[in-house]
């Protein structure tokens, strides 16, 4: 009986810890709309993040030469520099949303 009264405290305990961040969220009465522009160049900014990441593990790997890697590098590295500022132009533009204040 004692087992079952401490596993039912511990489940309850749990299921409170869930759902707490759940309950804070709900309870600020904002609904997060996310700006559409936003989030594709948010997914285009972690796209151009993981080539750079490649790029960087082919070249440790030796499957791009110096010269290569340091082309491809810097090219990927202004295009992400360039989505960089079209995400703070969005921003810019948007001041409500939460996301830009982050």
């Amino acid at each position: 009986m004692l087992e079952l009264l401490i596993a039912i405290v511990i489940l309850a305990a749990v299921a409170a810890w869930v759902v707490r961040p759940l309950s804070r969220r709900a309870g600020t009465g904002e609904e997060r709309v996310e700006d559409p522009v936003l989030a594709e160049l948010e997914a285009r900014k972690q796209a151009k993040y993981r080539e750079i990441r490649d790029t960087e593990q082919d070249h440790a790997q030796g499957k791009l030469s110096p010269a290569e890697f340091a082309t491809q590098d810097a090219e990927l590295r202004r295009e992400a520099i360039a989505i960089l500022r079209e995400i703070d132009a969005a921003s810019r533009k948007n001041p409500s949303d939460p996301a830009s204040s982050a």
